[in-house]
């Protein structure tokens, strides 16, 4: 699909460390990962017909859920909390067929997708968002659980592959997020019909003005805030047969200082023009503007909750190692942790800014590593090149900034490295922790094994992963000699990949 425009200028005042040398948006591409969570009948079936409490908070917080809910105990997954309002049933899907799907997508998600069951994210948000009167749904869950076949199934069960209108839309904070939620819808729809749409920003070489563009006739469409904002504002993207609208990294979308603006105009808009529709909120994690706009926007919906200190993804294995400075960082990558890494996968490493990603790059390519690096400031041709490289195993290791912490399903990833332990941008002895576990999980995903080591060289360096620790109620045990390739190996064959 051709792309529409070029990129809009963005006016967030928000910066974070990968922001000094870029304005680039912070996220990246994917192909369409496979779900390996199995539900289990026995535990999952005991969802149904559960009601919401009077709690001040409306059950907006991840640690700090409502009574009412129904807890599930399950030792191999975090606690997810269900609470549903109104009196409608909800009995969780133990297969795909109890959600009474249509033939071509019960195909799709056999054949295309290779799924056999869902998983427990998705047995139990599935049938609140498909089972009338169709209410709205606040959903968070790890990343790596299945959360993208939630709402990409919840919008192709809702449209009608006769009505060449659009039916549904996705809001993703960037363009590479939302070329991964389409390559996912596609496959999973092949059989359906049901055409889809990217409606992210182009480079210069595809730029078509808008005026020239025409009406959008798609029936789901999935792209960033801006670009659709302004495809509904020329009236080129019709908003009034909307039945579903999804934000995907909700927490990111709705940030006050991110793109709530366009966000709320373009619900506005649908609800003007539509009638209303079911709105999906699903992140990783939920932050205080999450909160307030589900207060105020979201009114009688279902919620689903994974407890907050839970959420540090158990299944994979955190480690520090102390290095006496730069030079030793480089060196506990290079001597150490590739020295085995290369036999387990591949590795993400994470750098705070975009001369760090340059740095690094060199000194380890100087050495005579094979290695790529995306960051913002790349064009994005240079930067879907390289991620699509990575993608299909041609490199096996990847610096980056941000720019690849959410978003990014590569199942082949087990190793993380944090060359740079991610700090907020306004108060660096002060640790961004949502930034932390969205980094984690870029490995461990949909049930695979996974390590992450962090690497310090400074008291504030230890300071801050001290207030991770904290925060997250999880000590992370420490590599006792960064020159000791025993540790390094004892701690990989901890983790379960050696």
């Amino acid at each position: 699909m051709a792309e529409r425009e070029p990129p809009p200028v963005k006016t967030e005042a928000k910066l974070s460390w990968a922001d000094v040398q870029s304005d680039e948006e912070k996220e990246a591409s994917a192909e369409p990962s496979k779900a390996a969570d199995e539900a289990q009948p026995s535990e999952l079936k005991k969802i149904e017909s559960l009601s919401i409490s009077d709690g001040k908070d409306g059950g907006n917080r991840a640690a700090d859920v409502p009574d009412g809910g129904h807890l599930l105990d399950d030792p191999d997954d975090s606690d997810i909390k269900a609470v549903t309002s109104g009196d409608t049933v909800y009995t969780s899907a133990v297969t795909f067929e109890d959600l009474k799907l249509s033939d071509e997508l019960i195909k799709g998600l056999y054949v295309e997708m290779e799924f056999s069951k869902p998983s427990k994210i998705q047995a139990i948000t599935l049938p609140m968002i498909l089972t009338p009167p169709y209410k709205d749904l606040v959903a968070q869950a790890h990343n790596g659980s299945g959360k993208t076949t939630c709402f990409v199934l919840g919008m192709l069960s809702r449209v009608d592959p006769n009505k060449k209108v659009p039916q549904a839309i996705c809001i993703c904070p960037t363009r590479e997020l939302a070329q991964q939620n389409h390559a996912v819808l596609l496959k999973m729809g092949k059989f359906t019909g049901i055409t889809a749409m990217c409606a992210i920003p182009s480079d210069s070489a595809n730029y078509i003005p808008i005026y020239k563009l025409p009406p959008v006739t798609e029936q789901v469409i999935i792209g960033t805030p801006g670009t659709i904002k302004k495809w509904t504002s020329a009236r080129k993207l019709s908003t009034r047969d909307v039945k579903i609208l999804v934000f995907d990294e909700a927490d990111h979308m709705l940030a006050e200082d991110g793109f709530r603006d366009d966000s709320e105009r373009i619900m506005k808009e649908i609800q003007r023009s539509s009638g209303g529709c079911q709105v999906l909120l699903f992140s990783a994690t939920f932050d205080e503007a999450v909160k307030a706009f589900v207060s105020r926007v979201i009114k009688g919906g279902n919620q689903i909750f994974v407890k907050k200190e839970e959420l540090t993804l158990e299944k994979v294995k955190q480690y520090k190692v102390q290095c006496p400075d730069e030079l030793a960082k480089v060196e506990v990558i290079k001597d150490r942790i590739f020295e085995y890494g290369q036999k387990v996968g591949q590795t993400i490493i994470f750098v705070r800014t975009r001369n760090s990603a340059t740095m690094l790059h060199n000194s380890l390519t100087a050495e005579g590593y094979e290695c790529t690096s995306v960051q913002g400031a790349l064009k994005q041709e240079d930067r879907d090149q390289i991620i699509r490289e990575f993608k299909e195993g041609l490199t096996h290791v990847l610096i980056t900034t941000d720019l690849l912490a959410r978003g990014f399903d590569q199942r082949q990833v087990n190793l993380v490295i944090n060359y740079d332990l991610p700090v907020k941008y306004d108060s660096p002895s002060e640790p961004d922790c949502e930034l932390y576990l969205h980094r984690v999980g870029r490995t461990g995903r949909f049930g695979s094994k996974g390590a992450v080591f962090n690497l310090l060289c400074s008291d504030r360096d230890r300071s801050v992963m001290e207030k991770i620790e904290r925060h997250f109620q999880h000590q992370i045990p420490e590599i006792s000699n960064w020159r000791s390739n025993e540790d390094f190996e004892s701690a990989l064959k901890d983790a379960g990949l050696l």
